[in-house]
């Protein structure tokens, strides 16, 4: 689910805050929203998934249909996502969804007392916050260069990452045993509490500017726009390379969605409690690979330390087929971690590399071609997977999926990054 971010609506007199003390606070605030409502995510992403294998007796391949549904709306809307950015009172908007994604969440609950909770309803909830997410996602991405003065955003790219790290520590953990005290559908009255509190803070933000869209109007202006988006991420010969190493990096998450509950539940008989904090130990590796990011980009540099985590997170995500029962879960544990931090550090490099060599004007819609592309591999993946497991069983689904994590590193070997030590 996604993270908020602040208004930059095209009202009268936005206010100029990057390097400003006003732009300190709306950073902090922002942060805040964010941090509060990842909290709530996380216990969701236990609690939705478990109530589908354990309450609704889902198969692999109908845990890949939710997980699928969660993201399919970047295949949709992602590419038009960047240019309604530039156009929409995004605060507004953003407050809306807000207020949109908590009903969605919190019909679950209320169907589970009602007694008529099924799967559709747990893939349209699905859908409906996948929806809503893209906008935010798109948002955040111009954000931060607008407040943050450029010799920051690694520092506070890898902050949001630690930020995002520790709730993905701490909500997996805390989801587990909601879940297992007080059951699936009742744990998930927490995330559609974060946003409403996302909700209010977002809307006590002030306008902020942000570069202006081209004056264009009307459907072949939008497509022009989009076009132009499109044109500078697959003609940039380093942007290009990231892209497609991403969409592999997410191929592999989306199958790991499907998968680590079915896996952990059916296959390591791990009760809800362990499943969440299993799941967690991505989080702490999440939470170490951010910390690390800007020592790591200044002794090695950003293209080399892209090369190093992708490396890194193959190696460990081939450690996650080999767990057993018991103390096996440890060799879980230790691979979820592993690729996490792997896949971080490569996020924050980036990111910031795009928040700092593309045109401001261009930001919002190269962000939301990347996703587009990147983040649509998630619902192939999570259904690929979950028809794998479903063919061959869960841990014979999960050695294929870690298999294709090799194709990150291979594809940057393959470009001009190898040859780089900056991704300049």
């Amino acid at each position: 689910m996604a993270t908020k971010t602040v208004d930059t609506a095209r009202t009268a007199d936005p206010v100029e805050v990057g390097g400003s003390r006003s732009g300190a606070r709306a950073f902090w605030r922002y942060w805040t929203a964010s941090t509060v409502s990842r909290l709530g995510d996380q216990v969701t992403t236990v609690a939705l998934p478990l109530i589908a294998v354990v309450t609704l007796h889902a198969s692999a391949f109908q845990v890949g249909l939710i997980t699928g549904a969660a993201y399919a709306a970047w295949l949709v809307i992602g590419l038009p996502a960047g240019v309604l950015v530039q156009r929409l009172p995004l605060r507004g908007t953003q407050v809306a969804m807000d207020l949109l994604r908590a009903a969605a969440v919190a019909s679950v609950p209320l169907a589970a007392a009602l007694g008529v909770l099924g799967l559709p309803q747990l893939v349209l909830v699905a859908l409906l916050v996948g929806f809503a997410s893209v906008l935010f996602d798109v948002g955040n991405s111009t954000f931060l260069p607008v407040v943050v003065p450029k010799e920051q955003l690694t520092s506070r790219n890898s902050l949001l990452s630690g930020s995002v790290a520790a709730t993905d520590l701490a909500g997996p953990s805390l989801g587990g045993v909601l879940v297992q005290l007080v059951g699936g559908a009742a744990s998930m009255l927490l995330d559609a509490v974060s946003y409403l509190a996302s909700a209010a803070l977002l809307g006590s933000l002030p306008n902020i500017a942000q570069p202006a869209a081209p004056p264009r109007t009307g459907g072949a202006g939008m497509r022009e726009q989009i076009r132009e988006g499109w044109r500078f991420v697959t003609r940039h010969p380093v942007i290009r390379p990231c892209v497609a190493d991403a969409t592999a990096l997410n191929f592999v998450c989306g199958g790991l969605m499907t998968l680590t509950p079915v896996f952990l539940v059916r296959t390591l008989d791990a009760p809800a409690a362990a499943v969440g904090a299993l799941m967690a130990t991505g989080g702490l590796g999440s939470l170490l690979g951010a910390a690390a990011t800007p020592r790591l980009v200044a002794r090695l540099g950003g293209a080399r330390a892209l090369l190093w985590a992708a490396a890194v997170s193959t190696l460990f995500a081939l450690l996650l087929p080999a767990a057993g029962s018991g103390w096996g879960t440890l060799v879980f544990a230790l691979g979820n971690a592993g690729f996490s931090a792997g896949v971080v550090v490569a996020s924050i490099v980036t990111r910031t590399h795009r928040q700092t060599h593309t045109p401001p004007e261009l930001l919002s819609r190269v962000m939301a071609t990347v996703r587009f592309v990147s983040w649509g591999a998630i619902p192939v993946g999570a259904l690929a997977a979950g028809g794998a497991a479903a063919l061959w069983g869960p841990r014979t689904a999960l050695l294929l999926v870690a298999v294709v994590s090799v194709a990150s590193p291979l594809i940057l070997l393959a470009g001009p990054i190898r040859r780089l030590r900056e991704l300049a």
